[in-house]
């Protein structure tokens, strides 16, 4: 859609464009996390956030739908990077310590996310459109809740292998 962005509607059309390759990256991870997952409740909580995730790109495609633009997907590298290093670290890691790979991986998915939708919120303020912020800002309360979660999961799991006889 552009050989070059010259200006802020521009910027963030390309940029809401890369937050739904994000989400989309996302909910295919989430598949391959729920599978390697070892507890039950993991596997529960991804599944959780893969409907939520869903909704995200709903939410992302009604954005377009608002700017009057065809949905348009961009490149997002900064997922892609997460998604990598996520999967080598989970091919590394001992069965136990699997979980806690996830967990930290979700975290850093998270934080990513919540900058991206806190970029996209000023922007869509600042041309104001209201519509779409409120569409963005269900987003990012989605994702504020999932890394507390993650957070929650994380300190339960490392109270958990705290007691576990180390090898």
């Amino acid at each position: 859609m552009f050989e070059s962005i010259e200006s802020p509607r521009e910027l963030f059309t390309y940029q809401l464009g890369a937050a739904l390759t994000m989400e989309k990256t996302v909910l295919d991870m989430l598949g391959q996390l729920e599978t390697a997952a070892q507890r039950e409740q993991l596997k529960e909580q991804l599944r959780h956030h893969a409907t939520e995730t869903e909704q995200q790109i709903r939410n992302l495609e009604q954005a377009f739908q608002a700017l009057g633009v065809e949905v348009d997907d961009k490149p997002c590298p900064a997922i892609e990077g997460i998604e990598k290093e996520g999967q080598a670290l989970i091919k590394k890691a001992d069965d136990g310590l699997v979980d806690a790979v996830i967990l930290s991986g979700a975290a850093d998915t998270e934080h990513h996310e919540i900058s991206v939708y806190e970029g996209l919120i000023t922007k869509a303020e600042a041309m104001g459109e209201q519509d779409i912020v409120a569409l963005l800002q269900e987003n990012l309360e989605q994702e504020q809740h999932t890394l507390e979660e993650v957070k929650q999961a994380t300190e339960r799991a490392a109270a958990a292998s705290a007691g576990a006889p180390s090898a």
